[in-house]
């Protein structure tokens, strides 16, 4: 039986053919990170006081400077002065030039306080949506729910978006929802009112996760096995690449309309890179259309320069365990040491989840230079990568995993006592945190794949993939919310988590070069399968030195006896 790993051993794992079609597809990694972590940049919050057309004409009147205008006029800092306003007309005779409110004060008594009926000013020389629609005060929360909204709808789009990959193929899936993501993305940018806003954003959220994982399941599958994991971290770090863009781009473009557009349009050139990208054989030979699978291989060693197997009509489908044994929901909290293992990796997820966005909003909300901010946040996603491709093999899964997560947990609880004026002192706190976060974000992907076992692995990332995308959902309402009460409240919830994660950590077994689990009883047994088979090599190879040792002391007595 020549199966589709065979040809790629003869006709190349990782040739010419991969590489281009890798490279195509990581312009769509990429191509998600607007939509991920944008709202940094089309939902920031600039500084703003009511606004009030009596001040302006007053202010012009007495040839005010703006520090003079907010003294006389704004009420003190603080939430006060972005959301209330003095009772006053302003547009009165009475008013002078030199402390207009001195006369209007009765006894030392202040002044009454409203809120801002005439809209805002904000000081800033772009746009945002919060700008547009007014979204500070007591609308403040409508932002946490735009960003809700899209991790929302990767939640609900996760199972449909699989469906039609699985039915309908990965190909037709990826341009599908390419094209309604590109889009919606143009849609947003004309987005005539918030509601509609949300509509758009919902809907980008229910294809662009999609979207991404078929691009994610065609490299892996066009790959062979012993590049597969590099591929699959290498086309995560693409996101990154897209991360700094982003950064140069809302630079270039501060008004958020045109950033938002300048993020969609490209996605429909991608669309004619991706029709030339073949379907996947190993899709095509699991819908029994084994004559189009063999035609796409052969093209594959025709671009990497090799011939193809002689024998390459006998192309079948490996057989698959996984079909036999049709696992279920149930089947990951049917057994203790399983359900242990499944609700770790389930908080597992949604930490991490919680922990990156949650950090990547909370800099943008209290950085000094956004941009800035937000690139050295985005560039220290690159040693973590590499730093993952070095060490997955080499230090195991659990110790790493518990010590990124312990690291990220202890990172956050230092920031909370650096002063915001040391932005030196901050900036590296801030790096070595989501350095360590990132570690464990990747090492507990290859956690899911390994725990449940080869049969379980679409079901448990789908349940952990479920937890990361709810995480999403919450996380703007408890870092925005938490930050009303202290600018350093999100942090303290951070370091509680990353701590927590690090310590249930403990509790996983430790994969590395252990036999990975097929049934539900080999899950259940793993932990104590491990110790007593490395414990029976060492017996092993301690016997085998002890028998060598015996036999040349038996020769050497021998040979003296001789002589």
């Amino acid at each position: 039986m020549l199966t589709v790993d065979d040809v790629l051993e003869q006709v190349g794992e990782f040739g010419w053919f991969q590489k281009q079609t890798f490279l195509i597809l990581c312009l769509l990694s990429a191509a998600f990170a607007p939509i991920y972590v944008g709202i940094v940049f089309l939902a920031f919050t600039p500084d703003h006081r009511c606004r009030s057309p009596g001040v302006a004409e007053l202010s012009r009147r007495c040839g005010w400077s703006l520090a003079e205008e907010l003294n006389y006029t704004v009420p003190g800092p603080g939430p006060e002065s972005q959301c209330l306003r003095y009772e006053v007309d302003w547009n009165q005779s009475t008013l002078g030039c030199l402390d207009p409110l001195a006369s209007l004060a009765t006894n030392g008594s202040p002044l009454p306080l409203g809120p801002c009926e005439q809209g805002w000013v904000y000081d800033t020389p772009g746009s945002s949506i919060v700008t547009e629609f007014n979204l500070v005060c007591d609308d403040s929360w409508k932002v946490d729910l735009f960003q809700s909204c899209v991790n929302l709808g990767f939640f609900l789009g996760s199972l449909g978006v699989g469906y039609i990959a699985d039915r309908f193929g990965r190909k037709v899936c990826l341009l599908a929802t390419t094209l309604t993501c590109a889009s919606l993305g143009v849609l947003t940018a004309v987005a005539p009112d918030y509601t509609s806003l949300l509509i758009f954003r919902l809907l980008q959220g229910l294809v662009s996760k999609g979207s991404w994982t078929a691009g994610y399941t065609l490299i892996t599958e066009f790959v062979g096995l012993g590049y597969r994991r590099t591929v699959a971290i290498l086309y995560q770090m693409a996101f990154t690449v897209g991360l700094v863009l982003l950064s140069g781009l809302a630079y270039i473009l501060p008004h958020w309309r045109w950033l938002q557009l300048a993020v969609s349009l490209p996605i429909f050139l991608l669309l004619f890179r991706f029709w030339f990208v073949p379907e996947s054989p190993r899709w095509l030979l699991s819908q029994k259309r084994n004559t189009e699978a063999i035609k796409i291989m052969d093209h594959i060693a025709q671009k990497n320069g090799k011939l193809p197997p002689a024998d390459l009509k006998m192309l079948s489908l490996e057989e698959d365990v996984t079909e036999k044994l049709s696992p279920s929901f149930i089947d990951l909290f049917r057994t203790p040491n399983l359900r242990k293992y499944t609700f770790i990796l389930m908080y597992l997820w949604f930490t991490s989840s919680v922990v990156y966005q949650g950090l990547i909003m909370h800099v943008g909300a209290t950085g000094g230079n956004l941009y800035l901010d937000f690139l050295y946040s985005a560039l220290v996603e690159f040693p973590a990568g590499f730093i993952i491709l070095v060490t997955i093999d080499r230090f195991g899964r659990r110790y790493p995993l518990a010590t990124s997560n312990l690291a990220a947990g202890l990172a956050c609880f230092l920031m909370i006592f650096i002063p915001h004026e040391d932005k030196l002192r901050e900036a590296e706190t801030f790096s070595a945190l989501l350095t360590a976060e990132l570690l464990g974000q990747r090492r507990h992907s290859k956690y899911i794949e390994e725990l449940p076992g080869r049969c379980y692995w679409n079901l448990g990332m789908m349940v952990c993939s479920s937890l990361c995308d709810l995480g999403g959902v919450l996380t703007p309402f408890l870092v925005f919310r938490l930050m009303e009460v202290w600018q350093g409240s999100p942090l303290i919830l951070f370091a509680a988590l990353g701590l927590v994660a690090g310590g249930m950590t403990l509790l996983l077994p430790e994969t590395k070069g252990v036999t990975l689990p097929e049934t539900i009883e080999d899950a259940e047994n793993l932990q104590r399968k491990a110790k007593p088979k490395e414990n029976k090599i060492y017996l092993q190879v301690q016997t085998s030195e002890l028998n060598t040792q015996a036999a040349e002391r038996d020769a050497s007595q021998g040979t003296a006896q001789q002589k």
